[in-house]
């Protein structure tokens, strides 16, 4: 039978993009579980072999104003709890950090475009050596403390918790190495007034979007870190390549 992996989805544009054809080579049937549409209560009691918790333009702590982040934050501290696997991306990667009582807090600006991230030795010994001094797409205002026990992997001038690991079955990417340039207008539109009020030009963004789209590097990143899953239960101290 297929693996089941399960992404919850904030927006419709920030989905899964090049992480897809990864999932379904490695055996993975992928189902969307959108907020707001889709019961989150549910997911805790069905058996999902990996959850994948996408980004999204909100913040992990505004539960007064989006009441779905209570389910999911209880979902999250269920599955990291028992070391079941779990990616976190960008939204998802804040929403990991709270879910084990990291602080998540507005950052000291919004880091929107392609840069390149800073790894940490456990970052460049690990699956995110693909990464290395490649440009990856940064789209938050976000940040988060690095969660007890965990392992910090890379970081940016601006925020110095980009990406933790705890274990060989979570990882946390506040970055978005999922993002592909066939898909990103999509973006563009869906954040058309963030990016006014921050007077970030979309002709930069697309244009940087076609000559440097990190899907490769990405998907190399999690091939690695699939193929490290452990069973559960079973802990390691690092992301191993």
């Amino acid at each position: 039978m297929p693996k089941t992996a399960v992404a919850i989805r904030h927006v419709h544009f920030e989905d899964l993009g090049s992480f897809r054809p990864v999932l379904e080579a490695g055996g993975y049937a992928i189902r969307y579980c959108d907020v707001g549409i889709n019961d989150l209560h549910a997911l805790a009691t069905e058996d999902i072999d990996l959850l994948v918790v996408l980004g999204g333009p909100i913040g992990a702590y505004e539960e007064d104003k989006y009441p779905f982040l209570e389910a999911e934050i209880a979902l999250l501290e269920q599955r990291l709890r028992n070391r079941q696997p779990t990616l976190g991306i960008c939204l998802g990667a804040q929403l990991m950090a709270r879910a084990l009582g990291a602080r998540v807090y507005p950052g000291p600006a919004k880091e929107i475009g392609w840069a390149p991230v800073t790894l940490t030795k456990a970052g460049q010994e690990g699956v995110l050596a693909h990464l290395d001094g490649m440009p990856v797409l940064h789209w938050h205002g976000d940040t988060f403390d690095l969660p007890s026990g965990s392992e910090r992997l890379a970081s940016t001038e601006l925020c110095s918790n980009q990406a933790f690991a705890l274990g060989a079955n979570v990882l946390a990417l506040q970055f978005h190495p999922e993002a592909e340039g066939d898909s990103f207008e999509r973006w563009l539109v869906g954040h058309a007034s963030e990016l006014a009020h921050a007077k970030i030009s979309p002709q930069t963004l697309r244009a940087d979007s076609k000559r440097l789209a990190a899907a490769v590097g990405g998907q190399r990143c999690l091939r690695e870190w699939l193929a490290g899953l452990q069973p559960e239960g079973v802990s390691s101290v690092q992301v191993l390549r």
